[in-house]
């Protein structure tokens, strides 16, 4: 296990099953958190990241939650409140990371609105609410981190929606970081770039020329890593982050400089 800085605290991840939220897990239960995560279909994948972790030495369970219906929060936190007791004492939690998400290939002209509302349902509507039905279990000096994206500050036609709720989210953790920081709750968002994850596997993996691409996109000249922008969420879930609130944390490895 690492350094054990999150001792005794408890955190919920959601969509936890696999990517950056999976590695956000890894990293928060490796630095001593409880961690609940939650996931909408993968049962198996949710659970395969139970065992690994307990395996190391840490301490995490799954929920299932199917985001972007309304009621989703409070049915999430439902069974948070059911769970919880077996795994540590209380009802609290320290550390919410608001990381499920859903994208849309889709521009102006194609978009539907039907598509229309599941993404910003997601995206936006479920961590609003997440973060709203949790304040009452929120403990002060807490820490409240949305996994944002690069896109929410480049024209992107071809994804105008998912850039647009990640926009918002990232306005949302700005008047959190304002409206809790009597509390000493701090709220940030993390925006990566492009990560090697499962939803960029079918055009990234496999393909040099794609990856090389990608690669050339940031100054440090690689394609980002899951673990790359967990070990970011882990400073900002730390005690070592007490003073830094309201901001985007730029995870792109300095795509477009």
């Amino acid at each position: 296990m690492g350094t054990q800085r999150l001792e005794g605290k408890i955190a919920l991840v959601t969509g936890g099953s696999r990517g950056i939220g999976r590695a956000v897990v890894e990293r928060l239960a490796q630095d001593g958190a409880v961690v609940a995560l939650t996931y909408a279909s993968n049962e198996s994948a949710a659970h395969d990241v139970v065992e690994r972790v307990r395996k190391d030495g840490g301490r995490a369970f799954a929920l299932h939650a199917q985001l972007g219906r309304r009621g989703d929060a409070a049915a999430l936190w439902s069974a948070f409140d059911a769970q919880i007791p077996q795994h540590a004492p209380g009802r609290s939690v320290d550390i919410i990371v608001n990381n499920a998400g859903i994208g849309r290939s889709a521009n102006l002209t194609s978009l539907t609105e039907d598509g229309f509302d599941e993404v910003f349902a997601v995206n936006v509507r479920a961590p609003f609410f997440i973060v709203q039905e949790g304040l009452k279990r929120l403990r002060d000096a807490g820490r409240i981190i949305n996994i944002s994206s690069g896109a929410a500050h480049l024209a992107m036609p071809e994804a105008i929606a998912y850039g647009a709720t990640k926009s918002a989210l990232d306005n949302f953790t700005l008047n959190l970081a304002k409206e809790l920081g009597a509390r000493a709750i701090t709220a940030n968002s993390v925006a990566p770039g492009i990560i090697d994850t499962d939803v960029n596997a079918g055009w990234l993996r496999g393909n040099p020329e794609a990856e090389a691409h990608a690669a050339s996109l940031a100054a440090l000249g690689r394609v980002g890593q899951p673990e790359d922008v967990a070990d970011i969420v882990a400073f900002l879930a730390s005690d070592d982050a007490r003073w830094v609130t309201g901001k985007v944390i730029d995870a792109t490895g300095g795509s477009g400089l």
